[in-house]
């Protein structure tokens, strides 16, 4: 899980910044909390983000890493074999989706889903990370490649020796722009903080 670093947001008229960024984090991070047989962690860039660490369960592991080669290796420190990291503007990412990913690891080194208008909603990966993905996502000529980062997938596909070794899942969407609300269904189950902080918004223009 990744609390972004302090970044602009294209927040709905009305509503508090903070209180929007917090509101799609929680709901994030609840989906992957909520998930069988994973235990959840929140990557924190920058480190100190108290009003991030509050919307854990107790015990959640806080990583502190600027870069995804980082925080996957801190990952890897704590115990895991395997792991994915999620943007936290995607509250109501469904979990199957989640499960796609760490399935796809069964027969490749990493996966990914990616993010409607490129970028990346989430990249999982076995650990220790292989040094071809590691050299991929720390690449100074690149400018580093983060989920943020327009064609992450391309880069990463790119960087590999063979193809097949970063599978996509089934794209979904990130919470970017205004513009990215019209992708909330209301009838979907889930993101009830970000719900609440919206009601009386019109979803997307």
């Amino acid at each position: 899980m990744l609390a972004w670093p302090g970044r602009s947001l294209d927040v709905p008229p009305g509503i508090d910044p903070g209180e929007y960024r917090l509101a799609l984090l929680e709901d994030t991070y609840e989906v992957v909390a909520g998930l069988e047989l994973v235990t959840p962690a929140l990557v924190l860039d920058p480190p100190d983000q108290p009003d991030a660490e509050a919307v854990t369960w107790p015990g959640t592991p806080i990583v502190r890493e600027p870069s995804l080669t980082g925080a996957f290796a801190a990952l890897h420190a704590l115990g895991a074999e395997s792991a994915a990291l999620i943007a936290p503007d995607a509250p109501d990412l469904p979990p199957l989706l989640i499960g796609k990913l760490f399935r796809a690891l069964g027969s490749a080194p990493a996966a990914a889903c990616r993010a409607e208008g490129g970028a990346l909603v989430a990249l999982a990966a076995r650990l220790p990370l292989p040094a071809w993905l590691a050299a991929a996502l720390r690449d100074p000529a690149l400018r580093d490649t983060g989920l943020d980062t327009p064609d992450a997938l391309d880069r990463l596909r790119a960087a590999a020796p063979r193809p097949g070794l970063v599978p996509q899942a089934p794209g979904w969407h990130r919470l970017r722009t205004l513009d990215d609300l019209r992708f909330l269904d209301p009838g979907l189950e889930g993101w009830e903080n970000t719900r609440a902080l919206l009601e009386g918004h019109p979803l997307g223009r």
